[in-house]
């Protein structure tokens, strides 16, 4: 069986709300990440050729604004090394995780409408970075759940790629936590790694379906980081 590998990227720095958990914001990228995106380009690029990789000609990206426009500036860098035309479809799967009803409101302000709720138990400090924390709001989901979504995307996506000559590499632009957490899922990440480990912006990660149905990172860096709450 050929080999399938899903090229895993960050999207680029973007106008996001101050104190806000990033999750769904609606904004698109800034200048910075407009560059970031096409430097990660140039170096996906440079990444597929080194390797002997093929580019398939489907991206896939969040239907999130931030991700679709760092996604479109890939294909812009990445036509000319693929065989026919690059067709993008976005997908609500890859999406990062969903704090539902509390969508866009600052971190405080959700932890006041929970805390005073008669309802529900006060959130832990922790609630935005602990992996099965789920905010008891209609919509939410943790981020362990988050993760599984992306992960059976990235399992279908991939396990539906045609057989060639070459490995062929599906590109895949998303969000940073919802990434690292389906890592774990698909058992490339042991869970202690998911808080010490961030995605730089725009950076491909590959990782690999092998033919016995497990994962394996195969190359581009995860990036080191301290624990200080997730972030997409």
């Amino acid at each position: 069986m050929t080999r399938r590998i899903a090229a895993l990227v960050r999207h680029g720095d973007y106008h996001q709300l101050a104190g806000t958990p990033s999750a769904h914001q609606p904004f698109g990228l800034n200048e910075r990440g407009h560059e970031q995106a096409r430097r990660g380009a140039e170096l996906m690029k440079s990444q597929l050729a080194e390797n002997g990789w093929i580019l398939d000609a489907q991206v896939v990206s969040s239907t999130l604004l931030r991700a679709w426009q760092t996604a479109e500036l890939f294909i812009d860098t990445l036509s000319t090394t693929c065989s026919e035309p690059i067709q993008h479809r976005s997908e609500s799967a890859l999406c990062e995780r969903c704090v539902g009803s509390a969508a866009n409101l600052t971190s405080d302000q959700i932890y006041r409408i929970v805390e005073s709720d008669p309802r529900f138990e006060t959130p832990p400090a922790d609630w935005k970075s602990n992996s099965h924390y789920r905010l008891p709001l209609e919509g939410a989901e943790s981020l362990m759940e988050a993760g599984e979504r992306v992960a059976a995307c990235l399992r279908r996506e991939l396990e539906a790629l045609e057989e060639s000559a070459q490995p062929g590499v599906r590109l895949f632009v998303g969000h940073g936590a919802a990434f690292r957490h389906a890592a774990h899922r698909l058992g490339v990440l042991p869970f202690e790694r998911i808080a010490e480990l961030s995605m730089y912006h725009a950076h491909p990660v590959y990782l690999e379906l092998c033919s016995d149905g497990q994962w394996r990172h195969v190359g581009g860096d995860w990036k080191e980081r301290k624990r200080e709450g997730f972030t997409d």
